[in-house]
């Protein structure tokens, strides 16, 4: 723990509504992990930690009431409740599970704040249970410390199977579809390979099993580096795209590539297709489809800006003419840290089209989206497009650096949904960090995208409609 000096104003603790037949996660709102018992060990004195959410049964935790508002907290996977180990009343304790006695080092009191969150008191030490340190690392420990009221005291109870965030950690630039019953998504691997996983449910894809699509080992100009893979619909075929270049840590030569779909599914099997602009670097591919035209949205420096620019194609892997600008980073939203304009995703609604875009260093916390509209007839000519002068989506409630966006349609068709990925803690930047997060977007009256403010870790969401 850091030190700080506070004065605490002693709380009396009030009952908690919990549902004593309900397994929960515990998640911080601080990490976005949840409560884990390690190493899956149904052993007494295994210790308490937090790792990525995985909905493991040494995950999920129910309680049992003890009389007088106090609660034993038992893991699913070994039967065991939670314990001040050794009765040690000292601020660092370390917190077990172990077989469930009945003592006060194992009874809990539920405090409910203002947030949504529970603070855990413990009835015999009057400590509160801690995320030590302020740590978004996984295996971090669990502890006990002075009850202060502080974030790292906070706890989300997310119901087995419901609806949080974020979706899934190690996440970035994720992408999904709902397509034939099933949601479908890929996040950037960072390696030879493109996965994607599906699950009927949108929460169901916390759990879901990566499956290899196509794995580009040993061909040494696409070997490495594999970045933001999208897949699209376009034709009745579907085709999936991602960046890639020539080494792990070199990036110079990062390049769009394009695979199709042999089957009527996104996850393939794939055959390669092609690289649409084999001489030039250029990253973050995505689609539009106007007019009866199809173009390619992507990425590329010009001088000292990193631009989004668009390219008129043939098919889904020929580009057709040269490439034009759209978007430059000009406002000073968009040049915190680089000057950057990067991952454009297009969403259409009531006739009118959208391209988001993420502006800023992913280097920073205040990487954000900002919003693009085809107010023009010719998406070619770069004056056909409107920029809002304020940012769509930045960081809020704990989340740091949300971008590099998709979107996708609940199974029914009624709603527009947000997904995208960001990171628990200002000081993450463009790495492993990043978490994928999801949130349904709201319509304003003057018929432009509201997508809000990023939802906190463990805030339960209701479904898309249609599940």
């Amino acid at each position: 723990m850091v030190a700080v000096a506070l004065v605490v104003v002693p709380r009396t603790p009030a009952r908690a509504a919990v549902d004593t037949g309900q397994w929960y996660l515990i998640q911080s709102p601080v990490s976005g992990m949840v409560l884990d018992i390690t190493d899956i060990s149904t052993d007494a004195g295994a210790g308490l930690q937090q790792w990525d959410r995985l909905d493991g049964q040494n995950q999920q935790f129910r309680f049992l009431d003890s009389g007088n508002g106090y609660y034993r907290i038992q893991a699913r996977h070994s039967s065991l409740v939670l314990d001040v180990y050794g009765w040690n009343a000292d601020n660092g304790a370390d917190i077990v599970q172990w077989t469930d006695l009945g003592g006060t080092n194992q009874q809990w009191q539920i405090r409910e704040n203002s947030d949504g969150t529970v603070t855990f008191l413990n009835r015999f030490s009057g400590k509160a249970l801690d995320l030590w340190g302020w740590s978004t690392d996984r295996g971090a420990r669990i502890s006990q410390y002075d009850d202060n009221g502080l974030d790292a005291q906070r706890w989300r109870l997310v119901p087995v199977g419901a609806l949080s965030n974020p979706l899934r950690s190690n996440g970035a630039d994720p992408w999904i579809q709902y397509w034939d019953g099933y949601y479908y998504m890929s996040t950037t691997t960072w390696d030879s390979t493109v996965t994607m996983r599906r699950s009927s449910t949108l929460a169901g894809l916390t759990t879901a099993q990566d499956q290899v699509v196509w794995d580009d080992a040993g061909v040494a100009d696409r070997c490495c580096s594999h970045w933001a893979p999208e897949f699209h619909r376009i034709g009745g075929t579907w085709y999936l795209t991602y960046t890639s270049g020539n080494s792990q840590t070199n990036f110079d030569g990062q390049k769009i590539r394009v695979l199709r779909s042999t089957s009527d599914t996104p996850m393939g099997p794939y055959e390669y297709m092609g690289t649409p602009m084999p001489n030039r670097w250029n990253i973050d591919s995505s689609y539009l489809e106007h007019g009866g035209n199809l173009y390619l949205l992507f990425s590329e420096w010009i001088g000292a800006d990193q631009t989004v620019r668009i390219v008129r194609m043939s098919n889904p892997w020929t580009t057709t003419g040269a490439p034009a600008t759209i978007s430059t980073p000009t406002y000073s939203w968009e040049t915190q840290g680089g000057r950057t304009n990067e991952g454009a995703a297009v969403l259409k609604h009531n006739g009118r089209t959208f391209v988001s875009f993420s502006a800023s260093s992913c280097n920073t916390p205040d990487y954000k989206l900002g919003l693009l509209e085809l107010t023009g007839s010719d998406p070619m000519d770069p004056n056909a497009w409107t920029k809002q002068s304020t940012p769509a989506l930045q960081r809020g409630n704990g989340v740091y650096g949300p971008g590099h966006n998709g979107f996708f349609k609940s199974p029914d068709g009624t709603e527009d949904w947000l997904v995208y990925h960001g990171n628990p803690s200002a000081e993450d930047g463009c790495g492993d960090t990043r978490q994928t997060r999801v949130q349904k977007i709201s319509w304003n009256g003057d018929g432009t995208p509201d997508f809000g403010t990023p939802t906190p870790s463990g805030r339960v969401l209701t479904p898309p409609s249609g599940e």
